[in-house]
């Protein structure tokens, strides 16, 4: 049993969580919606700590993140859990394992274990993904601390549910983060995802106000959230509150998990949504899930400047000084200079 970070005691054993936007009042003998944190007898555990159900090493690039130390890999972990419940999900196995299964699998491993992975696999930094972060936080933190002082960055991929005062607490080692922004529309996160959209945008400026690298991704899908009207919104919430310097990741739908009659996303689409966003003025716009360039192109005089192949940098010409070397425009990010 380990105990959880970020709850109240209340009357009869009750406790109310506020590590995410839920903030779940949760029963003795209970669990919260993330199906990971459980009230024994007025304490709150995670259920979760010291057990991953996915290692992989990444390259970056996966997570998506294009614009921190592009070309680098990521030692990535998850656990079961999460505290959405998408119908679209692609991980479902593991994210819904808890709530499908009535199952919390994985291996044991230590976070100095995992710090010490990282290193011996040559990665740049650890990524928190694969199901939601937030859901293991107590786990991440001390690996990312551990992380940070072995010289790793920390990446979470994440859907932004978490609270303020969750983010006030990673702010000392939480590097940068790719923000499932999965709609525009209220309706939509209460609809097919058990939550409310608010949060998310106040996770996102909180990320921006914090100094954490923030990347966002919207998974376009049709017939609900490909409206032209609503992505025009989305990006201009996107240039108003987070700079017109935040990558915007334009990700391809397939059919899956309990959307499985719901067509693949027209190409089209998100060729439609990456002119609304340029049009916005976004300077970084790439599309997933589809046969597209990913390169990063300048966006003062558009010259390629990082060339992609699928998620591995074929070659990257930015300079030491982070700046075109056509133009002198400088290029968001960090770490962005070529390996060499």
């Amino acid at each position: 049993m380990h105990e959880a970070m970020l709850y109240d005691k209340m009357p009869d054993n009750r406790v109310r969580c506020r590590l995410c936007a839920h903030r779940c009042i949760i029963d003795d003998g209970h669990r919260g919606i993330c199906q990971v944190r459980e009230n024994r007898e007025g304490v709150l555990c995670t259920l979760v700590y010291g057990r991953t159900i996915s290692q992989s090493v990444d390259p970056i690039e996966k997570k998506p993140l294009f614009h921190f130390y592009p070309g680098s890999r990521s030692f990535s972990i998850a656990t079961p859990g999460c505290n959405f419940r998408c119908a679209w999900c692609q991980n479902w196995e593991i994210s819904q394992m808890p709530r499908e299964r009535h199952l919390i699998g994985g291996h044991p491993a230590t976070p100095d274990q995992l710090v010490e992975e990282a290193r011996r696999t040559g990665c740049r930094s650890i990524a928190y993904t694969y199901t939601e972060p937030t859901v293991f936080f107590e786990y991440a933190q001390d690996t990312a601390r551990l992380a940070r002082a072995a010289g790793l960055g920390n990446v979470f991929v994440t859907n932004g549910y978490m609270t303020c005062e969750t983010l006030d607490i990673a702010a000392s080692w939480l590097d940068a983060a790719n923000v499932d922004l999965k709609a525009f529309r209220d309706a939509t996160y209460r609809r097919h995802i058990g939550a409310r959209l608010q949060p998310v945008l106040d996770s996102l400026k909180k990320m921006k106000d914090l100094g954490i690298w923030l990347e966002v991704t919207t998974l376009v899908m049709p017939g609900l959230n490909d409206d032209p009207a609503e992505l025009r919104e989305l990006v201009e919430y996107i240039v108003r509150e987070l700079g017109c310097d935040t990558p915007w990741h334009i990700s391809r739908f397939f059919p899956g998990y309990r959307m499985r009659d719901v067509p693949p996303t027209p190409v089209a689409t998100l060729r439609q949504a990456e002119e609304i966003g340029r049009t916005a003025g976004l300077r970084y716009i790439y599309l997933g899930n589809v046969a597209e360039s990913a390169d990063t192109l300048c966006p003062g005089c558009g010259r390629e400047l990082i060339r992609r192949l699928g998620f591995q940098v074929a070659e990257n010409a930015i300079p030491r000084n982070g700046c075109c070397p056509a133009c002198g425009e400088t290029v968001a990010g960090v770490g962005m200079a070529g390996m060499d």
